[in-house]
């Protein structure tokens, strides 16, 4: 007998991520949109030169906020900078420590170890979007790097809109309760930063994505 689909919304969000972590292809279903397809390889692959681009950014002790299956923090703790990834699903934190970084199941918006004293809180692969409020994501972070810290983030090409999403993730056991999801273009971000009190000291574009640095402002 074929076990039945549980019904969508049966399952969290984490749980269908670790799924996919786990190699069951998955998408990306927001309303009135096609599905997409949740580019897991992009993330458990090895950092490539682009991200190499994107990590010379990171200062000091670094956050990996968000950091999936560890690609970025293991990178960083190859090149001799002590790293952290945190990340709310278990089996995103398993894959991290598997490569030899540190890792904690953690949410950002709560206490986080170090508070208020890392160099650099790092935020790719989209994880601006966490939380789905993504002025509100940085004025947290800023609570969380030192007071000459910065924020590296990676936002959307040129055109991306920007806004907040109701998102579901889908893989072939179950599709997830929807969540808060928000996509960010480097057009938007100056607007979003000056509401969190930060200010983008550089923007750069390499490899097709686009990064920036963001400090506290004067």
């Amino acid at each position: 007998m074929t076990a039945a689909i549980p019904d969508a919304g049966s399952l969290t969000s984490e749980t269908v991520f670790a799924h996919a972590l786990q190699g069951e292809p998955c998408s990306v279903q927001i309303a009135d949109q096609a599905p997409v397809r949740l580019p897991v390889q992009d993330w458990t692959r090895a950092a490539d030169p682009a991200d190499h681009l994107l990590l010379r950014h990171c200062a000091g002790p670094t956050l990996d906020v968000g950091c999936g299956p560890g690609r970025l923090t293991a990178e960083l703790a190859s090149g001799g900078h002590l790293s952290l990834g945190i990340d709310v699903v278990a089996e995103a934190v398993r894959q991290t420590r598997a490569r030899g970084a540190s890792a904690l199941r953690r949410d950002v918006f709560t206490r986080v170890p170090a508070e208020g004293r890392w160099g650099t809180a790092l935020l790719a692969d989209g994880n601006i979007g966490i939380g789905g409020d993504p002025a509100a994501l940085l004025r947290r972070l800023r609570d969380v790097i030192a007071p000459d810290g910065r924020i590296v983030v990676e936002v959307g090409a040129p055109g991306t809109p920007s806004g907040t999403r109701a998102t579901r993730l889908a893989c072939a056991c179950a599709t997830s309760a929807p969540f808060r999801w928000a996509w960010l273009g480097v057009d938007a971000l100056p607007e979003v930063a000056d509401r969190a009190g930060m200010v983008a000291r550089a923007v750069e574009h390499y490899g097709g994505r686009w990064c920036a640095v963001l400090g506290v402002a004067p």
